[in-house]
């Protein structure tokens, strides 16, 4: 069901209207994933969280994976998969889209390849400290995108907007950067090779996992300037740092429109180019 007729009866600005139903279906897929990992790893035998140096005892080549186990990995590479494809052609572009594009292709991988190796236990863990970011990020960007409606600021999106700007750049560092080294990183480092000296695949999977870390690393810069923005006065309202600022062109519209055709015109004259919104020499 598609969000744009709820948004257009909010009077949802035309602009944010086309991000919403992104928003909103990440927001579903990362509530139901990270809720299902929870359940598995407080719930059930698989208590990895607390244990995590238990995710390779016992860890064979071909061994079965659990039912619940492998649904979540289904359900998981499936999203990746079409997540790259999304962020390529589907989803607004943004200052990050290329690392983004990396990252999904890197998770896809570790996906695919921890699965083919019995590397699952420690996979779910993983999937467990990545999604739950993804969750705040979803909701408190859709709490942007509706604190602005109908020509009125509504005050109850902006408070959550700024709570779950909050919650989201505490847990960013808490999960990604404090837990995810010493839970993920410390073990597929050290008690792997304890488990079995010959592990396959060893350096691949580290080097990949390292790799992830430096993207988290990467974004966290994002957080970072938000929050000094915030402080300084650069910024007076929450807004998605890593969203390409749209130019004067794209302002102005149609009413530029002979503007930019005059332009163009000088710049083939001077036998330059446009290429992705830059201008280039054009070499002969």
């Amino acid at each position: 069901m598609s969000s744009r007729p709820f948004c257009k009866w909010c009077q949802v600005q035309p602009r944010e209207t086309e991000k919403v139903p992104e928003s909103a279906w990440k927001l579903l897929f990362y509530s139901c994933s990270w809720s299902y990992c929870s359940y598995l790893l407080f719930f059930t035998e698989h208590n990895f969280f607390h244990d995590p140096s238990s995710t390779f005892h016992g860890w064979k080549s071909g061994a079965p994976v659990p039912k619940e186990i492998a649904l979540v990995y289904l359900i998981q590479g499936s999203f990746y998969a079409h997540s790259t494809y999304a962020t390529l052609y589907m989803d607004a572009w943004r200052k990050d889209s290329i690392v983004m594009i990396v990252h999904h292709l890197v998770t896809f991988t570790l996906i695919s390849f921890s699965y083919a190796f019995r590397y699952h236990n420690i996979g779910i863990v993983v999937l467990f400290l990545h999604d739950f970011n993804d969750i705040l990020l979803e909701f408190t960007k859709i709490n942007i995108y509706f604190k602005t409606r109908g020509g009125t600021y509504h005050k109850l999106n902006g408070i959550i907007t700024d709570i779950g700007s909050v919650l989201f750049s505490v847990s960013w560092f808490w999960f990604r950067l404090y837990w995810f080294p010493i839970k993920v990183l410390y073990v597929t480092c050290c008690f792997s090779l304890e488990s079995n000296p010959n592990i396959p695949f060893y350096f691949f999977f580290n080097v990949l996992l390292f790799l992830l870390t430096f993207m988290n690393i990467y974004w966290f810069l994002y957080i970072v300037m938000f929050v000094v923005k915030v402080i300084t006065g650069q910024m007076k309202e929450v807004n998605d740092v890593r969203e390409y600022d749209i130019s004067e062109d794209q302002k102005m519209g149609v009413q530029d429109h002979s503007k930019k055709s005059t332009r163009h015109k000088d710049t083939v004259n001077s036998k330059q180019y446009a290429a992705n919104g830059y201008v280039k020499k054009k070499r002969v």
